[in-house]
């Protein structure tokens, strides 16, 4: 009886195997929409060649930047109340830095970026609104996400503040 039901434990198992081995064959088969091996492997590496391309021209174009601080902190702040500050930014690459994109991380918080690129050495500034509404008090972190001509792409800052 044991014999039987190791048997019957091993057959059930080798077939869950070759139902899988058979299922990721025609997963396999139907990715390649058709395209047989030696395609694939062509396709492949075009594609591993326009990335590495892409890569270069974006290391070529890029630059760095530098800001003065990483977080600003207003303290006590009263609910409704205006408060802004300003992160300084320097390029400190070999080519114009161009801010893409600045965005908050809640509607109490409005970034402005700088239209202009910024030319090697020079600096700018993005300046943070912070109008915190009634009700929300206590400690407040938010972030902004800075989009640039950077690697990496994406820096943030924050500004933090006690409302009470």
């Amino acid at each position: 009886m044991k014999f039987l039901m190791c048997f019957l434990i091993i057959v059930t198992f080798y077939s869950c195997n070759n139902s899988e081995k058979k299922s990721e064959k025609i997963e396999s088969a139907i990715a390649a929409r058709g395209q047989s091996e030696k395609e694939l492997q062509e396709t492949l590496k075009q594609f591993q060649e326009e990335e590495k391309k892409r890569i270069e021209e974006e290391k070529r174009s890029s630059t760095t930047m530098k800001f003065d601080k990483l977080r600003h902190d207003f303290g006590n702040v009263k609910p409704d109340s205006e408060n802004s500050c300003k992160f300084k930014v320097t390029n400190t690459g070999k080519n114009p830095l161009i801010i893409e994109n600045v965005s908050a991380s809640c509607g109490c918080t409005t970034p402005h970026k700088p239209e202009k690129p910024i030319p090697p050495g020079a600096s700018d500034f993005i300046e943070v609104g912070f109008h915190p509404k009634p009700g929300q008090e206590n400690e407040i972190i938010k972030t902004v996400t800075v989009t640039a001509n950077t690697i990496p792409k994406i820096s943030e800052i924050s500004i933090r503040a006690f409302v009470k």
